[in-house]
């Protein structure tokens, strides 16, 4: 049990910085957020945002960094 409850640990800290990470992100000229791809939609009283791009390049980003982790903990 005390397994599981380190990895809740590990889970909510790399999200806590990945969070910061992502706040501090959108300062920087990188583009993240802003990728062709990503789907924008703005009327008068409204805006959608879709970021269908970013989201399958944080998902290819988080498989290869949690794989390589996982594989060093063999």
């Amino acid at each position: 049990m005390s397994e599981v409850g380190k990895m809740l640990v590990l889970f909510g800290v790399v999200m806590v910085l990945l969070g910061v990470l992502l706040i501090f992100f959108e300062k920087l000229p990188l583009g993240i957020g802003r990728l062709p791809g990503d789907i924008v939609v703005k009327r008068d009283n409204f805006t959608f945002y879709f970021p269908i791009a970013t989201s399958i390049l944080l998902s290819v980003l988080l498989t290869l960094i949690l794989n390589l982790l996982f594989s060093l903990k063999r």
